[in-house]
């Protein structure tokens, strides 16, 4: 007689699928935890216009996308595409305005907190990943990752290919390391300074398939392989810029202006970035003394493969030859892994130390502050807009940024009278040898066009080019009156509109 088989052994992967869903379950309260880290420290810049500088003009241009413009040939820049098609697909799907591209990061945050929680439960438990993750969330706020600067884009990217790598007795571990480097690839079309990166965890995989057994000629074909894949998006914008006709812009703008530009004088390193970076000092030296002195990691490879991300970041902050504060949200996520062991303790006295070390940074974050400033900052900025609008048009009459917000553009809805959209490029004097052009003789060629309004500030951010700026202050003393002045971010803003002939 047949023998029927047991009802349950009818469905193998029903435990499995069990455990799975019960493993989310006990997820569910760290996830709502990241979620109200993200709505309680981005909500409050969500539709302010002028929340940054840099972001202004990704969104720019990535809103331009739409109607057929291109980065590097109707609007200049250097970063990577890919960036730019981030805030493009924001404004298609949400619209011209700011809260576009915030809504967008706002998800990027919270993934890069979800993927931090996932990467610290390889050596920690659910409490300690909950803490890394919203010590993520909050830090890439407080170093200036609030609104959209690329490295709230990127972060995300470096985490997924941080948790690929990490499970290394994985049987699919090369094809999770292909799509590591594939993922590498599009981080480096957010910003190219993930380079070390790319190599740092490139090199890792070749390392593991050593230790699982790979010959040379093996190691040789996958280190092709992960380099192609890791070109792979970069190589297909370049085509389609070839196709286009545009690969010279394309090519001068994202691998020549970089080595072009002229470091600032204060070059890699400032003091006052000894304040900033104490956060991030503190966090890594706690975690490392724990590391080895109170709670060992529940593996300490993967604990290594967090030093090696540290240490990736720390180059990938201090690549270029003038470093910004901003760049320092590239340490956020590293840094909250690594002091992963010294969140992990069911002791109360530890627990209570982790929540006041939360509260302390949630208190430098000081967030009714950036809110008052928020509101402030929209209310002048829509203010100076509308005193600008009845002076510009789209087409003939341009408003000219020399100095400014990129986002008054837009919000004027006027035309752009050179294709160095953002005033950084043209009033930088660090830019002089880095756009192609001679900046001077552009804005020579700018002030012909008779621009019907032109805005400047009282107080540069960055050296200024003298030729181009002594051009510009005459022009404003013989054909332009002041119009009105506006005080946006801690500067004062003038617009100049133009004299009526006599």
């Amino acid at each position: 007689m047949r023998k029927t088989r047991p009802l349950a052994n009818l469905s193998p992967h029903r435990g499995h699928s069990t455990n799975i869903a019960a493993s989310l379950r006990r997820d569910l309260p760290g996830l709502f935890a990241l979620l109200a880290a993200v709505v309680a420290t981005r909500a409050v810049w969500f539709g302010d216009p002028v929340a940054d500088y840099d972001e202004q003009l990704y969104s720019f241009i990535g809103w331009r996308l739409q109607y057929g413009e291109l980065p590097y040939v109707d609007w200049w820049d250097r970063k990577p595409f890919g960036l730019f098609a981030i805030f493009g697909l924001a404004h298609l799907l949400l619209g011209p305005g700011p809260i576009a591209f915030q809504l967008f990061a706002a998800l990027s945050a919270f993934l890069a907190g979800w993927l931090t929680y996932a990467n610290a439960r390889l050596i920690g438990g659910r409490l300690a990943a909950t803490f890394a993750g919203v010590v993520t969330i909050i830090l890439l706020s407080a170093y200036g990752s609030h609104s959209g600067q690329s490295e709230i884009f990127f972060t995300p990217l470096l985490l997924a290919m941080v948790r690929l790598l990490a499970e290394r007795d994985h049987p699919g571990f090369t094809r999770r390391a292909a799509l590591a480097m594939l993922i590498g690839g599009l981080a480096l079309q957010v910003k190219y300074t993930v380079v070390p990166h790319c190599l740092a965890f490139g090199l890792y995989a070749l390392w593991i398939e050593h230790r699982r057994g790979a010959n040379l000629a093996t190691l040789a074909k996958r280190a092709l392989l992960f380099v192609f894949l890791g070109l792979l998006p970069t190589l297909l914008i370049a085509l389609l810029y070839l196709a286009a006709g545009g690969f010279e812009d394309f090519f001068f703008a994202n691998f020549v202006s970089f080595f072009d530009r002229i470091p600032a004088s204060q070059g890699r390193w400032q003091s006052r970035y000894r304040i900033l970076v104490a956060p991030l000092a503190v966090l890594a030296v706690g975690g490392i003394y724990a590391t080895f002195r109170t709670r060992s990691p529940r593996d300490w490879a993967v604990w290594q493969l967090f030093v090696l991300f540290a240490l990736a970041s720390i180059g990938s902050v201090f690549l270029p030859g003038t470093v910004y504060g901003y760049y320092f949200a590239g340490l956020v996520a590293p840094v909250a892994l690594l002091a992963v062991p010294m969140f992990d303790s069911r002791a109360v006295l530890r627990i209570v130390f982790n929540l006041l070390l939360l509260a302390v940074l949630v208190y430098l974050l000081n967030l009714p502050a950036r809110y008052d400033q928020s509101q402030q900052e929209r209310r002048e900025a829509q203010r100076f807009a509308q005193a600008i609008a009845p002076y510009v048009d789209a087409r003939r009459d341009c408003l000219w940024m020399f100095d400014g917000h990129t986002s008054l553009y837009r919000m004027t809805n006027s035309c752009v009278p050179t294709r160095f959209v953002y005033p950084d490029h043209l009033n930088n004097a660090l830019e002089t040898e880095a756009l192609g052009v001679n900046q001077a003789d552009e804005v020579a060629r700018i002030l012909a066009t008779r621009p019907s309004v032109i805005v400047t500030a009282d107080r540069p951010v960055t050296p200024q080019n003298r030729k181009a700026t002594a051009l510009v202050e005459a022009a404003l003393a013989q054909k332009y009156r002041a119009l009105t002045t506006n005080k946006l971010r801690h500067r004062t803003l003038t617009a100049w509109a133009r004299k009526a002939a006599k």
